[in-house]
């Protein structure tokens, strides 16, 4: 089942087909005090969606958004979202009657396993080698669902968690970093080695396509997925070469449209390999670029060629010379 959609028909789809689909059958899941709960959500990612992990772990102030002016609008403190306020897995928990999802390394967060659980983190590729020893990358994203898991299967019961787990809705934002940080670091060995922009694709769709089995294999049926925006135009991309202008890295583009084509592939393939997998995808890349067309449209305000200001989910650097969206704000 795959659907590409506007932000609005994505969290609607996502609410639709984690709950709707199962009603007839599971009359719904009861908590302790035997109201019907929500469609738990867990999220997978890069700075997108983190919510606070990096704020857990050792790594550089790049990594982290847990000073000003992060969190300026909404919160009115940092939290460790990448964002001046929400971000898009806020909007979808709170359209799907959910709580804000914490992330996982957060203290206390046990209580909220229910829920769902964000292990998203900053700078995180699917690939162990992006930004090694900085961020949480994929493979221990996961290793960290395991332990909810069986905390949810050691609580709760095995029935009570096969549901949550089967109803559950696994959100994932991942591979802007795997294409990013070999320019960032001037650090080639990996794409060298793979002889080819295809064969390097290959591995980062390769570890996610991982990632969703070992998930699926667990009782998870039911994903959502965003798209890569084009990379190489985002400022960052476009400052590292000077003689170039301030033009976009082709061949960081060129990497963003082939995963986001073999990522397509790969998820209608599963759809017809394993029995229940449903998924959406969210074309984070065109709806970003009608923003960048258009931003009047979406609540945003032109200033000067490259540079804009507030719109609530898409996050920047303080230093104002970032939106790692692809847009850029001066930091007032």
């Amino acid at each position: 089942m795959a659907r590409t959609s506007s932000i609005f028909l994505f969290f609607l789809h996502l609410v639709l087909f984690s709950t709707s689909l199962d009603a007839k059958s599971e009359k719904g899941r009861k908590t302790n005090n035997h109201e019907e709960a929500a469609a738990a959500l867990f999220i997978f990612g890069d700075s997108f969606l983190d919510a606070g992990n990096n704020n857990y772990i050792n790594t550089t102030t790049l990594g982290q958004a847990n000073f000003w002016p992060y969190g300026e609008t909404f919160f009115r403190f940092p939290t460790g979202r990448f964002s001046d306020g929400r971000l898009i897995s806020d909007f979808i928990a709170e359209y799907a009657n959910l709580p804000l999802i914490p992330p996982f390394l957060q203290p206390g967060t046990q209580r909220y396993y229910i829920n769902g659980v964000n292990f998203a983190s900053a700078g995180a590729g699917a690939l162990v080698e992006t930004f090694q020893g900085d961020v949480i990358n994929l493979e221990t994203q996961l290793g960290y669902y395991k332990k909810v898991e069986s905390w949810l299967r050691e609580k709760l019961g095995h029935d009570e968690a096969k549901m949550i787990i089967s109803r559950a809705v696994y959100l994932f934002s991942i591979g802007s970093n795997d294409y990013i940080s070999p320019f960032l670091t001037n650090n080639f060995t990996l794409l060298i080695n793979s002889s080819s922009d295809s064969k390097y694709v290959g591995i980062v769709i390769g570890n996610l396509t991982r990632v969703i089995k070992e998930i699926y294999e667990s009782g998870g049926r039911k994903f959502a997925f965003t798209n890569l925006p084009n990379l190489g135009c985002f400022p960052g991309m476009r400052i590292i070469r000077t003689e170039d202008n301030g033009r976009c890295l082709k061949e960081v583009s060129s990497l963003a449209k082939l995963h986001n084509k073999a990522l397509s592939k790969l998820l209608f393939d599963l759809n017809k390999q394993l029995k229940g997998f449903k998924y959406s995808i969210f074309d984070m890349n065109s709806r970003l670029r009608q923003r960048r067309n258009h931003p009047s449209k979406y609540g945003m305000y032109y200033i000067q060629p490259g540079f804009f200001i507030r719109f609530d989910s898409l996050h920047f650097r303080p230093s104002g010379d970032l939106f790692e969206f692809g847009h850029e704000r001066k930091a007032s």
